[in-house]
């Protein structure tokens, strides 16, 4: 990484991403629909970018749109991510890209449940799931 930055450089994440992760978030591929890990996780916690762990999406917002990759109805904040066009494959699509580090996760459709209608459709080989902590303190504050 470069000094005092958080965004790994290509060898890095050649030394620490499965080809099949490179594939997707630097080359831009996409997994086989159905065949993700992270497709019918339902922990709670947050979902974050494989390559520089950036917080993408939290589990409250993940749902089943039966499309074949985890879908989101909103990222985890207006920050996480970004968009921009795809016209790759003969289609228009929207790719939605972390913020940090510009790594490829997947595209965003209008076709997600309301109120917002939006499904970002992300590959499970782009995110890391991090569980939810228990808050600290709680029942000892009590006791006092």
């Amino acid at each position: 990484m470069a000094e005092g930055d958080k965004t790994p450089d290509d060898a890095e994440l050649l030394r620490t991403l499965t080809p099949a992760q490179y594939a997707v978030t630097r080359l831009r591929a996409t997994e086989p629909p159905f065949s993700g890990e992270l497709l019918n996780h339902h922990e709670e916690g947050t979902y974050e970018c494989v390559c520089c762990g950036q917080t993408l999406f939290k589990s409250d917002a993940k749902y089943d749109s039966g499309s074949g990759w985890p879908s989101f109805v909103e990222p985890a904040s207006d920050e996480s991510v970004s968009t921009r066009s795809d016209t790759s494959h003969d289609m228009n699509r929207t790719e939605v890209i972390c913020s940090r580090c510009d790594a490829h996760l997947g595209h965003v459709f209008d076709d997600g449940p309301a109120p917002a209608g939006r499904r970002y459709c992300i590959n499970s080989l782009a995110m890391r799931f991090s569980c939810a902590q228990p808050q600290q303190g709680l029942s000892e504050s009590s006791n006092q």
